[in-house]
């Protein structure tokens, strides 16, 4: 059987494509395939020997540049002077885990609670998105009694047990859990429905509705507020809302996946959540959080997260620890002092009125959509029956790699959705770069 995997092996570079490779690529990959486990993947069919980053943009090792339009982890930009110094500085007094007493996590803390809704005032930390998502499904369990999570159909929550058996992306040699549900993503470019909300909150009490009939209880409902591995589908604002309120009728809580829609990014608000004028009851992040150093942090309502936290001592090593403190608050003071928000949020808008331009010149670009610097740009076959083409969109990525040094993947369900969600360094003068390139690559692909 062949498995499927959308987020790891659609823009992959696989065995067949070594022989095209340069001598001292080909030297490294087989390396790799000697001394590491046959799991990881690489981007493209000729994979990238990245040697620096500064801001939105990264450099190869034959010194070549490129525009960074896929790399949120890195969030405020690669290399980013704040978060070295703050690191470098705390690397040299101390780094050591929760157990001690230290300023850092409770000064950060203090600072990340002001940017939540009130009623969200506990927090914890650990080291990636998975362990935050992983407890955020724990606490769902203890504070609701049941054990059944729902989430989008291609969805991408983790990789421990718990989350990737929550993790449709992962694709079919990694089973889903008997306790999960999905539901369709929130597609507002292909469902035609009246009311998008109306729509999406139908399909969450369905699924709860099976989970009753089949003996499983609910216990919550966990979703990137930006729908990204479903394609990227943010519009329109505020369609959440009704799914939540139907997740809370039912006795579950709602955990909202922020590693990539949060700080800022869509601009609109700081959290992907908060566009939708909804209180999650627990908020998990990732190492966007800290710039890519290794820290992610779970924020809850006191009483959902008593239900486990009363009961159950939880220590994470080196979840929390000075010098992840140290980058965290870095990061968040770049935020604010830089307006990364507004930013975001005025050069994306520039970005997606540019990328619609295209549709009017290419009848293969069948949709834009986006929030802040977070773009779905899809690709299809005509625009009247929507269909969509994957091949066109993989071929893409790789002429804007190779011709236009342009760094990108795709996204959704069948795999023909550029996924453009550069750094928030990324400016208005990138922006022809990213458009031109996208441009002439299209054109020479469809001549």
């Amino acid at each position: 059987m062949v498995t499927r995997s959308t987020i790891m092996d659609t823009n992959s570079f696989r065995a067949e494509h070594a022989a095209a490779l340069d001598a001292e690529t080909r030297k490294l990959t087989d390396k790799r395939s000697q001394v590491l486990g046959e799991s990881y993947r690489l981007f493209y069919r000729n994979p990238v020997h990245l040697v620096k980053g500064q801001g939105q943009y990264l450099w190869d090792a034959a010194g070549h540049k490129y525009l960074d339009v896929y790399n949120n982890v890195a969030s405020i930009g690669h290399c980013h002077p704040a978060v070295i110094e703050a690191v470098n500085e705390q690397m040299k007094m101390l780094n050591t885990h929760t157990r001690y007493l230290h300023e850092n996590i409770l000064n950060y803390t203090e600072e990340l609670l002001k940017t939540t809704p009130s009623e969200i005032d506990r927090a914890m930390y650990m080291c990636t998105g998975s362990e935050a998502n992983d407890l955020a499904i724990r606490i769902a369990r203890e504070y609701s009694g049941g054990t059944g999570i729902i989430v989008s159909q291609e969805a991408y929550h983790g990789t421990s047990e718990l989350t990737s058996g929550c993790s449709p992306a992962l694709g079919s040699g990694q089973a889903l859990a008997a306790t999960t549900r999905l539901v369709p993503a929130p597609d507002a470019y292909r469902i035609a429905a009246d009311d998008l909300g109306d729509w999406f909150a139908a399909q969450i009490q369905q699924q709860i509705d099976d989970m009753n009939a089949n003996g499983i209880k609910f216990a919550g409902f966990l979703a990137d507020s930006i729908f990204s591995s479903d394609g990227v589908m943010p519009n329109p604002v505020g369609f959440l809302k009704k799914a939540v309120d139907v997740v809370h009728a039912n006795g579950g809580i709602f955990i909202a996946d922020e590693v990539q829609p949060g700080f800022a990014r869509t601009g609109d608000s700081f959290w992907g959540f908060g566009r939708h004028g909804v209180v999650p009851d627990i908020i998990t992040t990732g190492k966007p959080m800290g710039n890519g150093i290794p820290v992610s942090g779970l924020l809850a309502k006191s009483d959902v997260l008593a239900a486990f936290s009363d009961n159950i001592p939880y220590f994470n090593t080196f979840g929390g620890n000075p010098v992840s403190m140290a980058a965290a608050q870095a990061v968040l003071k770049v935020i604010h002092d830089e307006d990364l928000q507004a930013h975001s949020k005025y050069v994306g808008a520039k970005l997606q009125a540019e990328l619609s331009k295209l549709m009017d010149i290419h009848e293969c670009v069948g949709d834009v959509r986006g929030a802040g610097l977070f773009i779905g740009f899809e690709l299809v076959k005509d625009r009247d029956s929507k269909s969509p083409d994957k091949a066109l969109a993989l071929n893409l990525i790789e002429e804007l790699r190779n011709t236009h040094r342009v760094l990108t993947s795709v996204a959704g369900p069948y795999g023909n959705v550029l996924k453009l969600r550069p750094p928030l360094a990324f400016q208005e003068h990138d922006i022809d770069w990213l458009v031109s390139a996208l441009n002439q690559s299209i054109r020479k692909l469809k001549d």
